[in-house]
């Protein structure tokens, strides 16, 4: 690494997984002696780490890369890199389009992020989107965001390909770490302040399919579970398919393991399910959801719903609005059916106009905005433990902000002496998107 290079930016687009990556970048370079720029303008080095799941994403990316030009322009010893999903999905493409930046390196080249620099500049543009074997297994540092609650990565890539998802050949295929590395991993993070982890993996799920260890998920949670100082465990993604009667009831029995899941049913049609190349019925789905409420009354279910898919006709449409009326998720994201390279998706017949897509999604984000807040009124007056993650982020004074056990953000009044604390919180108004309530001593 260059000596001059001193501060770095790195600027976030995308999922957990991508700021988790992130964190990773930040603590790689960090252990290099390197410090983050407050903003841009202050940095030697700028990473824009990329999402590449919908077209708007892209086109996002692509503005906000076209914001550095100046940047660049004003200053030629700054180095701009691309990370992230598009960065493995265009690789140097990126170079012809937007030339003044120096460096595109993908999700599995993190650990190789000093040399890459140290060679990309001003007459050197370096690409380097290779999938790296064992990268599953670096142990690499993350300068974290929050101390209180951090995100552990338990597995890397996709095998599913389902047909609308470019994930499997921007991440690669699956790849599960071995779980002494995740528990070790989480036992220092206790150590440090850390009171609640969220585990990531495209589909947790199949978490330990390809290890040796005989620890799947279920496993995985149990031994988690029994770590001293760790207060709580959430996980996402779950796809419906892998989650089996086992994982439902280890979460009902496990009492670090929140009663809170991202199930992303997608469609409630079967028709569109097959299309998309899911591998359930909604049928499939239901029976699994009763099964989590009828062990977990109090289970808080959030989903994506993809709208528009193509070939979708209006009794699909309306099939997924009836089934987000009687599920009545706590929360969703919704999304219109976006073209992305590689899938089986883009070459199918009965792509639907742009204006029919976003009427859909206008009902479909009303409806759920509708459900979201009536299910947080219902909250009211009840008591819900909290576990507090730091001030209130709507700049309240005195007040405070966490989550509860279903993800639900609430803000109350209290002292900052209880961040990293659970305590017990009477809702006393229910929101659109958050609660509020009074400290119960």
């Amino acid at each position: 690494m260059r000596s001059t290079m001193k501060r770095f930016k790195v600027l976030t687009f995308g999922c957990q997984m991508n700021e988790h990556d992130s964190e990773k970048m930040s603590g790689v370079l960090t252990a290099e002696g390197m410090v983050k720029a407050g903003s841009p303008e202050d940095a030697d080095l700028i990473i824009i780490n990329t999402c590449s799941i919908r077209e708007k994403a892209e086109q996002k990316f692509y503005s906000e890369v076209g914001k550095l030009r100046q940047l660049k322009a004003d200053n030629p010893s700054l180095v701009i890199a691309v990370s992230g999903c598009i960065a493995q999905q265009e690789g140097a493409k990126i170079l012809r389009r937007a030339p003044f930046v120096d460096l595109i390196f993908g999700n599995q080249n993190i650990k190789d992020l000093p040399g890459l620099i140290g060679s990309a500049g001003i007459d050197t543009k370096k690409a380097a989107t290779d999938f790296a074997d064992g990268y599953e297994h670096a142990l690499l540092p993350a300068e974290r965001e929050g101390a209180v609650s951090s995100f552990v990565n338990i597995m890397y890539g996709c095998d599913n390909f389902c047909s609308y998802c470019v994930v499997p050949y921007v991440r690669g295929r699956e790849k599960s770490r071995k779980p002494e590395d995740i528990i070790t991993e989480i036992e220092k993070l206790v150590e440090s302040g850390c009171r609640e982890v969220t585990l990531l993996g495209q589909n947790v799920n199949s978490y330990g399919r390809r290890l040796d260890t005989g620890c799947g998920f279920p496993e995985l949670l149990k031994r988690l579970d029994k770590l001293a100082g760790l207060e709580r465990i959430r996980f996402v993604t779950s796809h419906p398919r892998d989650l089996s009667d086992e994982l439902i009831e280890a979460m009902a029995g496990l009492p670090k393991v929140c009663e809170c899941l991202h199930l992303p049913v997608q469609s409630a049609s079967d028709r569109m399910l097959e299309a998309m190349n899911r591998g359930y019925t909604f049928n499939d789905y239901m029976r699994k959801v009763e099964k989590l409420r009828n062990l977990m009354p109090d289970i808080a279910l959030t989903t994506d719903i993809i709208v528009g898919f193509p070939g979708e006709t209006d009794e699909d449409y309306e099939a997924t609005v009836k089934a987000l009326e009687d599920i009545r998720y706590e929360g969703i994201f919704s999304f219109k059916y976006s073209k992305r390279p590689n899938t089986k998706a883009v070459v199918m017949p009965g792509h639907l106009p742009e204006d029919v897509k976003a009427a859909r999604l206008d009902r479909v984000i009303d409806l759920q905005n509708a459900i979201t807040e009536e299910n947080n009124k219902a909250m009211e007056e009840s008591v819900v433990e909290v576990l507090v993650e730091g001030g209130d982020k709507t700049g309240g004074q005195g007040r405070l902000s966490g989550k509860s056990r279903g993800g639900k953000t609430v803000n109350f009044e209290g002292d900052l002496s209880l961040v990293g604390t659970l305590v017990k919180v009477k809702v006393t108004e229910g929101k659109k998107h958050s609660l509020s309530g009074k400290l119960v001593v």
